[in-house]
């Protein structure tokens, strides 16, 4: 089953304008399948290349007689990362005739690609990231699934609870034990999945270096290295405390997900929906839900923090434009859920006039307070971003 992504019409807007248009995104959550849904609506021919294939690698032992020779079609080349010195290639092809839509490049290593392609591409590129599936994409009422199946399509259409197991754990391999030492980190793939599951253990918590090396026997440095290289394959998510120019003592250090609530829960071992809701880190479960759902659907004029100060006062996500705060949003798993005094302290903070507190089911919107709505995830999503 193919779900029509949200961020189609925005990729081939772009490949109407750049030569280079880059699909970033984790491994497995659908950019090859978005990529070959693109063709019929390129209006030119395409051709499809997958560097994880020897095939197609040995295609490109010659880059610029390949692409001279197709230099009428959109060349679309998968897992780019994988082939780094084809970047200073691109560019030459490109200036020697710049045309829209030329390549489209997919890959799942996001800084690592970033700095390759920024070095040799710059002008010439555009990005977007391809999150997770939406609950656009496949329906509100499927909620529940999507949050306990988690994002990936396959993980999701898996509807065996005793199958998607196996399929976590053969990803979660594929990423320690391949991708990760393939892009250069030379921790071990033991220490690493030991690391992806502490985190996992507590989900949202704030990020304490120490804690890990400590408990892991490895360096600050080395952890520092492993959570670089975990945000760059789309496996995490840090959230950054929002600080500026307020006059109060602020917690500095980050908060991290594990970014697809469904690994996150095969990390925990948790198995079906009803053990979820009996365990202690359901709250935070839907907390990290929530916040991918809402990143995936926000623009680029958006940026995004958590809040909090020494005096307990608390918001799990700010929405800011530029510096400046927008919306504060807590999020419940209460049906009746209470306006709580460290949520207020952070709107008399940060000055937000829109606030909401974000429930699993709201039939319709209601006021809590004269600057707190309580509402749904669809009813936030459609009607604010």
């Amino acid at each position: 089953m193919y779900y029509n992504r949200k961020l189609k019409n925005d990729v081939l807007k772009h490949l109407k304008y750049f030569p280079f248009v880059v699909i970033l995104g984790a491994r497995q959550s659908g950019k090859t399948t978005l990529a070959k849904n693109l063709i019929e609506s390129l209006g030119k021919e395409a051709i499809y290349l997958d560097l994880e294939l020897d095939s197609d690698l040995n295609r490109l032992s010659e880059p610029e007689m390949f692409f001279n020779l197709n230099k009428d079609k959109c060349v679309i080349i998968d897992e780019v990362q994988r082939m780094p010195n084809i970047f200073p290639v691109l560019r030459g092809i490109i200036d020697l005739k710049r045309v829209a839509g030329r390549f489209l490049l997919l890959g799942s290593a996001n800084s690592h690609l970033l700095k390759l392609s920024s070095e040799s591409l710059a002008g010439r590129v555009s990005y977007t990231e391809l999150p997770g599936l939406l609950l656009e994409e496949v329906g509100y009422n499927n909620l529940n699934d999507l949050w306990f199946r988690g994002a990936f399509p396959e993980a999701f259409l898996l509807s065996e609870n005793d199958i998607r197991p196996i399929w976590f754990n053969s990803f979660i391999k594929t990423i320690t034990e391949r991708d990760l030492p393939q892009l250069g980190l030379k921790v071990s793939s033991r220490t690493v999945l030991r690391f992806i599951r502490m985190i996992a253990s507590n989900q949202g918590g704030l990020l304490n270096k120490s804690n890990f090396a400590n408990s892991l026997s490895i360096s600050s440095v080395q952890v520092s290295e492993i959570l670089d290289y975990l945000n760059a394959v789309f496996l995490i998510r840090i959230l950054e405390p929002y600080h500026i120019n307020i006059g109060k003592r602020i917690t500095k250090s980050s908060k991290v997900y594990i970014r697809d609530s469904g690994l996150m829960h095969f990390l925990n071992s948790i198995p079906d929906l009803n053990s979820l809701f009996g365990n202690q880190l359901v709250g935070f479960s839907w907390e990290g839900f929530c916040i991918e759902q809402i990143i995936g659907n926000l623009s680029e004029a958006f940026t995004w923090y958590f809040y909090r100060t020494q005096d307990q006062a608390e918001c799990d996500l700010v929405l800011c434009k530029g510096d400046k705060p927008l919306i504060c949003i807590e999020f419940k798993l209460s049906l009746q859920p209470k306006r709580s005094k460290g949520f207020t302290n952070v709107i008399n903070d940060l000055k937000t006039n829109e606030n909401y507190i974000i429930i699993p089911e709201c039939s319709e919107a209601y006021p809590l307070s004269d600057n707190i709505m309580v509402t749904d995830l669809k009813k936030f999503i459609s009607e604010n971003l």
